[in-house]
């Protein structure tokens, strides 16, 4: 409370004008050592603004991020109804896979050239060449699954079995080759697709990987440009500029 020989006026016993407000709405209110709260808030806001003020703009692009993803899949809705119509698992894999190719267009901007090349039907073996992470082969199968209904099975190398510790535990029990994810960088991917190897029963194993060793080659050296740059694969995201062979 204010003091009997003190006034919020003007004169030399009057108070600070904010320390007059303060008494003020103590009385208002009923609350006692208001000046206490008010400067605990203040304390608050002090420590969490560098929080807020380094937080928000990511929270803003991952949201324009989902908002971006949730469109791409309600793009899709009537293709998902008429798979959930008919098939709950079919429903559930077109949806996992139509998140996974708009998780693709967004944050890589993926592409797949030669799509065409895959059989409608019948067995065939895709021998995939990958980068730093395996997630390019997450956004593969996706593609496939929602452009040629057809679902990819993984077979692994026997490096696999060499990988030590957690990683090892983890495919001896799922089956699945885990491997430690880095790298990330929103860069422009994409896969290409040579032209189909026909199967030939005269030649024999060792001749066919040869084959097929040299035609990975080939597609690598066409479009696979070394040394990479993560800055120049950043700028691909805006320039269609490929490698010329």
């Amino acid at each position: 409370m204010i003091g009997t020989n003190q006034t919020c006026g003007t004169g030399q016993d009057s108070m600070p004008y904010m320390t007059c407000l303060v008494h003020i709405l103590e009385g208002w209110f009923g609350v006692e050592q208001l000046e206490d709260y008010l400067n605990f808030a203040n304390y608050l806001l002090w420590v969490f603004t560098p929080l807020i003020l380094l937080i928000l703009p990511y929270f803003t692009i991952f949201l324009l991020y989902l908002t971006i993803i949730f469109l791409h899949i309600y793009k899709r809705k009537n293709v998902l109804k008429e798979a959930y119509s008919h098939n709950l698992w079919d429903g559930a894999r077109k949806t996992v896979a139509t998140l996974w190719d708009g998780h693709a267009a967004v944050w890589h901007g993926y592409e797949v050239h030669g799509m065409e090349k895959i059989p409608e039907e019948g067995p065939a073996l895709i021998i995939f060449y990958h980068g730093a992470i395996p997630i390019d082969f997450y956004y593969f199968m996706a593609k496939i699954f929602i452009h040629k209904g057809r679902t990819c099975r993984v077979v692994a190398d026997h490096f696999v079995f060499k990988i030590p510790g957690l990683f090892r535990w983890l495919y001896e029990k799922f089956r699945y080759p885990f491997a430690p994810m880095y790298g990330g960088f929103p860069v422009k991917l994409r896969t290409y697709l040579g032209d189909p190897i026909p199967y030939d029963p005269k030649i024999t194993a060792e001749e066919l990987a040869k084959k097929t060793k040299d035609a990975v080659q080939a597609l690598i050296d066409k479009h696979q440009r070394i040394p990479g740059n993560i800055m120049s694969a950043l700028l691909e995201r805006f320039h269609k500029k490929q490698k010329i062979n």
